[in-house]
């Protein structure tokens, strides 16, 4: 297994990614040892499920589960993982409000890795949950 990766480096791959550094986020915790990391994600119309409307529309929060999740289970393996499987449940709109997205690794193995991602408004009101499955498997294995 790799190096883990720092709040620095898994800033600077979201940073470098054109399109995850549209979606603007930013790690704001790590906890290696429970397996969780926490990332804050700003509202920006280009997010609005209407113009003016000031809800985001599923595709983004979709989009931040999936990121939030990858490198969960990536910062435990020093790189960014490819999806295996995805799935969203949403419970209530995001309205004016920034997201907070808190990934909870569930499992860490040789070939597949498995997050669960909470994504609060800033009230920290749950508003959706996601769960993932990326591969972990070395390139070529």
């Amino acid at each position: 297994m790799s190096a883990r990766l720092t709040t620095q480096e898994i800033q600077e791959k979201l940073d470098s990614s054109p399109f995850m550094s549209f979606l603007g986020m930013t790690v704001t915790d790590i906890d290696y040892e429970q397996g969780l990391l926490t990332m804050r994600i700003p509202m920006r119309a280009e997010f609005e499920r209407g113009r003016g409307s000031g809800q985001w529309h599923g595709g983004p929060i979709a989009a931040i589960i999936d990121t939030v999740g990858d490198y969960a289970v990536g910062m435990l393996h020093g790189r960014g993982l490819p999806t295996v499987n995805f799935r969203v449940d949403y419970f209530r709109p995001a309205i004016n409000t920034a997201l907070i997205a808190v990934a909870k690794v569930r499992r860490n193995g040789r070939s597949v890795g498995v997050a669960d991602v909470d994504i609060y408004n800033e009230s920290q009101v749950l508003l959706a949950v996601g769960r993932a499955t990326y591969s972990t498997l070395e390139a070529g294995g």
